[in-house]
């Protein structure tokens, strides 16, 4: 080790800027695109015109602010208004709002008023019915359990004609809603309905309603079975299917709709409370797909324990989804015991938990291209919980799943992107941000991994690379302030992590972190940042730092053409060092 190793461990703060970019001589790499495809474009509330009170930058739990892109949102009272100018032409709009709750917690009715350069259009229903929890986790829905969360709900709206430059304001009437607050407006210009695919059977041949009123799930389950014994596409049409039961899936069989801004499957909200009645798709078999339509479960509360509603991979191999719009479930997808599935081109919104996770012994799986928002737990996590149902059993650790190319943001609880251990996982080409709740990105021996037989710890190389994580950094119920990417040494040690070319921008509280749990050293091995980037820092609670280690912690770090100013290593038996 050389004397300048010796004098950056032994510092409690070392500021890395002479260790700044690739080395005299060296070309910087081009860098990978990062985050996810965005259709839409989104407007802030904070930059309108309004007669409303904008609220914030406000930090700390229990803010509606907290869960606000930019910490930041507007309060419209009864007549006041936001008003913007569309930037391009659109025919859909999706506004994320915030209504207060009734006492009983089960929410109020209000609407929103909308006008497109002074003329009015259909108003837009909204509702607090589907949000607001309180209490501790994993929750409640009473309003005296203090402690509220989960503040917000997007309403879509779709059949619009928006030309560039035209004026949308979004106005507050007089109504049982005291207020509506106001976050972000996305405007998208949708593609119309696909066509029905040639070689398939119709899910209205089987008599499905499509206004959603009546049960469709007979129908649908028929529909998959013919095509499942003709070898032919199963159509969902446009139009909303009410499904009051699991749907499983035939292996080799196509599930599409018209497009998820045209075909939804969605759940009974008087039955949700039965979770055998719930909004759910089982992939069991091998080489089916789902795609082109949404998914609205209609869900209120979080029992955890429960199974999961939305998309349930349960032993699934070589499937497809694509093109999804899941919202109002427990979680978005999970998947147990599934290998070489893909997931790409997904919208996950408003879960009462993860938006996906890949959790009991999943292997090959990819989740590309796709967005989360306003979760109730990790946006994206791969968890490889023991079972003795898995993979496990034949002799290989579950693991080499990839998170690639996605964005996540304000979800209410966790992180934007976890990996709780595995075989040589990875989280790439990233975009998270305004994860107010926790860290950008969390790597973790915080659950469990081993049953006492089988143990899925880390092995192999974890990889996180060429990310971003903005306005990350915040505030976890159960760790207090987190960093915006945080190695925690909870229950097992960690080996093998190989971090690079992450920025990190505008932490809410510590750049990195290395932390353990209060009452138990462990250690980190082999663990390196390579060209990793921390900028401003410590917004919401000021004395952080650019990289803090815990006092427990054990082991090292390595840095490599890092910038990370104020390096804080509070433990004699952790070495930060340099190369």
């Amino acid at each position: 080790m050389n004397r300048r190793d010796l004098l950056l461990t032994a510092a409690l703060s070392i500021p890395l800027a002479g260790l700044a970019g690739p080395a005299v001589g060296k070309r910087a790499r081009p860098r990978a695109r990062i985050g996810a495809d965005i259709a839409w474009t989104t407007y802030q509330a904070q930059d309108m015109k309004t007669t409303g009170t904008v609220m914030g930058p406000q930090y700390g739990p229990y803010l509606v602010q907290m869960e606000s892109a930019h910490q930041t949102c507007v309060r419209l009272a009864a007549g006041q208004h936001i008003e913007f100018k569309a930037a391009a032409a659109a025919n859909t709009l999706v506004v994320r709002y915030s209504l207060p709750d009734s006492a009983d917690g089960r929410g109020i009715d209000s609407t929103l008023l909308v006008f497109r350069n002074g003329k009015p259009l259909p108003p837009i229903a909204i509702t607090s019915r589907f949000c607001r929890l309180y209490g501790d986790y994993p929750f409640v829905n009473d309003p005296a359990a203090g402690k509220p969360r989960n503040f917000y709900d997007d309403a879509r709206v779709k059949g619009l004609t928006l030309a560039k430059g035209d004026v949308i304001r979004l106005e507050k009437p007089t109504d049982a809603a005291e207020y509506c607050i106001i976050d972000i407006v996305d405007l998208e210009h949708a593609p119309p309905p696909l066509r029905r695919p040639r070689n398939s059977v119709s899910l209205t041949d089987f008599g499905a309603d499509r206004t959603g009123e009546s049960d469709a799930t007979a129908a649908l389950q028929a529909c998959l079975a013919a095509a499942a014994a003709q070898g032919r596409t199963a159509w969902a049409p446009p139009g909303t299917y009410k499904l009051t039961g699991d749907v499983e899936m035939p292996s080799g069989v196509r599930l599409q709709g018209a497009g998820m801004w045209h075909t939804t499957f969605a759940g009974d909200e008087q039955l949700y409370d039965r979770p055998g009645r719930r909004l759910r798709f089982k992939l069991t078999g091998s080489n089916s797909t789902l795609c082109d339509f949404a998914l609205d479960g209609r869900i209120k509360y979080r029992n955890d324990g429960e199974q999961n509603d939305g998309i349930f991979g349960a032993h699934g191999r070589n499937c497809t989804i694509s093109r999804l719009w899941i919202e109002h479930t427990k979680v978005g997808m999970w998947f147990y015991v599934c290998s070489n599935m893909l997931i790409e081109g997904c919208r996950l919104r408003n879960t009462k938990a993860d938006g996906i996770n890949l959790c009991v012994d999943t292997r090959d799986c990819i989740v590309r291209n796709c967005t989360a928002r306003n979760t109730g737990d990790d946006c994206f996590a791969i968890w490889p919980a023991p079972s003795d149902q898995g993979f496990s059993q034949e002799g290989a650790a579950p693991g080499d799943n990839v998170i690639s190319c996605c964005t996540a943001e304000t979800p209410f609880l966790a992180q934007g992107g976890a990996i709780y251990g595995g075989a040589g996982n990875r989280i790439e080409d990233c975009l998270f941000r305004d994860i107010a709740s926790g860290c950008g990105i969390l790597i973790s021996t915080t659950f469990p991994t081993t049953d006492g037989k089988i143990d899925n710890n880390f092995s192999g190389t974890t990889v996180v690379k060429n990310c971003e994580l903005i306005r990350c950094g915040g505030y976890d119920q159960g760790w207090m302030w987190r960093a915006a990417l945080q190695i925690c040494l909870h229950r097992r040690d960690i080996s093998g992590l190989a971090i690079s070319d992450v920025t990190i921008r505008d932490s809410l509280s510590d750049g990195i972190a290395v932390v353990n749990a209060a009452d138990s050293p462990r250690t980190l091995r082999d663990a390196r940042l390579e060209r990793v980037r921390v900028g401003a820092y410590g917004a919401a609670v000021p004395g952080r730092h650019g990289l803090w280690i815990a006092a427990l912690a054990q082991g090292g770090l390595v840095l490599v053409q890092s910038t990370i100013p104020d390096i804080a290593n509070g433990s004699a038996e952790f070495q930060v060092s340099a190369q």
